[in-house]
């Protein structure tokens, strides 16, 4: 496929895929994010309390650790990564009462990622399991200076729920 200037398109230029409209009313799982994930991540970006006072009449206690990569997103997106670098993310079960999901990753080229737990275990609708995905760059693969691009894959044979990741190396 071809972008606009007959270059080879990336997920930047056709975006996620198609929307499957009987599938989105049955998901499985959801990446529920918070007004509370919000403002970690504007923590993380340095807002103080009066700033954070712009956005709520409540003060909020910005959390002593938290990274702006943890934003609870369905997308991961990776921008300087020189080394390793981990991710967390928290999905909600929508889906059955008792499943199990299991993890199926597509790496970007030069780098190594890995899910853990590699499996989620639900009990029941609404419960919220966290993972974290860690990225490994392969120093003697990573030869590309633009965007590379993977996904994760959660699945229980019959929802499947697909973040894409894209990483771009330091």
């Amino acid at each position: 496929m071809l972008d606009s200037s007959n270059k080879r398109a990336t997920p930047f230029a056709y975006g996620s895929g198609h929307v499957r409209p009987n599938r989105a009313m049955d998901p499985g799982l959801v990446y529920d994010i918070t007004v509370n994930d919000y403002f970690n991540f504007l923590c993380a970006r340095g807002y103080n309390q009066s700033l954070l006072r712009l956005f709520s009449d409540k003060p909020y206690a910005c959390p002593k650790s938290y990274g702006v990569m943890d934003l609870n997103y369905p997308s991961i997106s990776v921008s300087q990564l020189n080394g390793s670098m981990t991710v967390r993310r928290t999905v909600k079960n929508v889906g059955s009462a008792r499943s199990t999901y299991k993890a199926r990753v597509r790496s970007p080229a030069g780098v190594t990622v890995s899910v853990k737990p590699s499996t989620l275990k639900f009990e029941k609708i609404g419960e919220e399991k966290k993972f974290e995905v860690k990225f490994e760059l392969n120093k003697n693969n990573a030869k590309s200076e633009d965007y590379v691009f993977g996904e994760l894959l959660w699945s229980d044979g019959n929802h499947y729920v697909r973040s894409p990741i894209v990483v771009k190396y330091k």
